[in-house]
């Protein structure tokens, strides 16, 4: 399968983006791709795109990445809406104010109290025995 992604070029910290066809099995950085269609420098915001070339792939079926399908549609080779790239975080669902809780009691809490209670049942004084007096 034919897909459409970004290669990276460029120095340490500097980076230059060659936008090619290639092939999804096989890495990017190999540097063997079909064709280079265009570039993107994200620190100078220079793009240059062959649009000719990128509607013919795309019509032989390859597929844009999510980040160079946002570049074409930002330059109007394609239409539609963008891909968010970055996932919203998930909310957590407050309990809504209309049930209100039911009140459980605490048994954790009772209980210490009836094993104290027991503790000092077993502890009463035993009768002891009488001496006898054998003197």
């Amino acid at each position: 399968m034919l897909v459409i992604r970004l290669l990276r070029a460029g120095k340490k910290n500097q980076p230059f983006f060659k936008i090619v066809i290639i092939d999804k099995r096989k890495p990017s950085r190999s540097g063997r791709f079909l064709e280079r269609v265009g570039f993107w420098n994200p620190l100078t915001k220079e793009k240059n795109f062959n649009p000719e070339r990128i509607k013919y792939w795309l019509s032989k079926g390859a597929k844009p990445s999510d980040t160079v399908y946002n570049l074409l549609i930002s330059e109007k080779i394609l239409k539609g809406k963008k891909i968010p790239k970055h996932k919203k975080a998930k909310k957590k669902e407050k309990p809504s104010k209309e049930a209100p809780k039911k009140e459980v009691p605490k048994a954790p809490a009772e209980k210490p109290k009836e094993t104290e209670e027991k503790k000092e049942e077993p502890r009463e004084e035993k009768p002891e025995k009488e001496k006898s007096s054998n003197s």
